[in-house]
């Protein structure tokens, strides 16, 4: 195993020569944090800045010739060995085309671009094969990511991630499709609206509960007994879902179905009707009794949600969402119209205390750029990151911005080339720092609009 780090031997490459190594990935997105023994091969163009890597978790694979380690040195070389290993060539000169993966909830699925964790590692691919990002990330985070923070530790360096990316995809039907109705203390997020069931929804006009109905509010005598009043009317519902999902695990106990397993709506739904018809409408009554607190926002494509600290939310039933959000985990859940899976609490009581019911809204965008080919907007701008919308007319072109920082770029309309990367709908790149330059071309007849994510400039 090399004493030197990934990085500083990907470095000191020059053009035309190669590396072939081993090291050990401290996989810190995992409980436990386990060890992973990892080979990497490199290569950088002769003539170019470009440097070509292949990563495998099969160290035992390297390729000998003779009893001799076989080390590639040329680009045809470095992809039969990636044939070999099965494994991605990745240009980390250029933007790296996302492979996510879907996350089952109760309410319906995350896709994840970016995630990292036990539940599930978004990859990065080269159309071929895939590899983690969180293997590239842990090895190479200040060639991908950019320069670490101030007294930040090599641990502290290798921890970093991208913003979270992914799409949230409820299910269509009423309660069942609704996500849960909670708030964050540091994790800031915003939604871009990208398709309204029309079955769920026949005007084409979704919703979000976002906060709480100020003329509810105001029929209080004061802010405190608003909140008293409205946590007895969650903690009546939470009573009734506790006995309610108890007999529910009952059932997937006979069933044989895990007590913790997200299932399709269409088995929630025949669980349910087992259920004593008395307890189905007492659900009914109290939950509605919960939820005329809330105030629901219209949602139509193309709008975009900003969602502060400490507002509680819940995206609705067959809304589909881009989503950007602080890398962290942690949220506080006020209620929830079915059994929450990942915990076995609600958090009411803490987040009716710290929640802001009726925060100020600011649905204005900041032009940047505007030419009658190109529109481009900052929808966002958190702490830790911003979004940009760009709006590109057939066949506009947009140079990418270099950034010493890395960048996140999905395309929600359209088809655009970036570079030779071709992007449909719902397909996502990772920027690495320092990206080489390239163009944005819209090669489709209509509109094509990108949302690029970046850390604050």
């Amino acid at each position: 195993m090399s004493e030197a780090s990934p990085e500083s031997i990907l470095a000191n490459i020059g053009p035309g020569e190669c590396a072939l190594f081993q090291c050990d990935l401290n996989q810190w997105y995992l409980p436990q944090q386990p060890l992973l023994s990892l080979v990497v091969a490199a290569w950088r163009c002769p003539d170019s800045e470009a440097l070509l890597v292949v990563i495998s978790d099969q160290p035992d694979s390297m390729v000998r010739v003779g009893g001799q380690l076989k080390i590639p040195c040329s680009r045809g070389e470095l992809h039969a060995l990636a044939d070999a290993w099965q494994a991605p060539v990745l240009d980390l000169s250029l933007t790296l085309l996302l492979e996510p993966v879907a996350i089952a909830k109760p309410w319906g699925r995350e896709i994840w671009y970016t995630g990292m964790e036990e539940r599930g590692l978004s990859a990065v691919t080269d159309g071929r094969y895939s590899v983690p990002l969180a293997w590239l990330l842990g090895l190479l985070p200040e060639q991908l990511m950019g320069p670490a923070g101030a007294g930040d530790d090599a641990e502290a360096s290798r921890r970093r991630a991208p913003n979270l990316l992914k799409i949230l995809d409820p299910l269509p039907e009423p309660v069942y499709g609704d996500l849960y109705f909670e708030l964050h203390e540091q994790k800031r997020e915003v939604y871009v609206i990208t398709h309204v069931d029309r079955e769920a929804w026949p005007e084409g006009v979704g919703g979000i509960r976002y906060g709480f109905d100020p003329e509810v509010r105001a029929s209080f005598a004061s802010e405190a007994a608003f909140r008293d009043a409205y946590l007895r009317a969650v903690s009546d519902y939470r009573a009734l879902r506790v006995e309610i999902d108890t007999l529910v695990d009952a059932l997937r106990q006979r069933d044989g179905v895990a007590l913790n397993e997200a299932v399709p709506a269409e088995q929630a739904r025949a669980w349910q009707e087992e259920i004593p018809a008395g307890l189905r409408a007492r659900e009914v009554t109290l939950r509605a009794a919960m939820d005329v607190f809330t105030r629901v926002k219209p949602l139509r494509i193309g709008d975009v949600v900003k969602v502060p600290l400490l507002m509680p939310h819940a995206l609705q039933h067959g809304v589909r969402a881009v989503e950007f959000q602080t890398p962290v985990y942690e949220r506080k859940i006020l209620s929830f119209a079915q059994k929450v899976l990942t915990q076995g609490h609600w958090d009411s009581a803490e987040a009716v205390a710290i929640m802001v019911p009726d925060p100020e809204e600011d649905d204005s965008f900041e032009l940047l750029e505007e030419d009658g080919q190109i529109q481009r907007a900052r929808i966002v701008r958190f702490q830790d990151f911003e979004v940009q919308r760009v709006v590109l007319q057939p066949e506009a072109q947009w140079p990418l911005p270099v950034s010493a920082t890395h960048g996140l770029a999905m395309l929600v309309q359209g088809i655009v080339r970036i570079g030779e990367q071709r992007l449909e709908p719902e397909q996502a790149v990772f920027l690495p720092a320092w990206c080489a330059a390239s163009v944005v071309v819209n090669v489709s007849s209509q509109p094509s609009v990108l949302l690029l994510s970046r850390p604050p400039t």
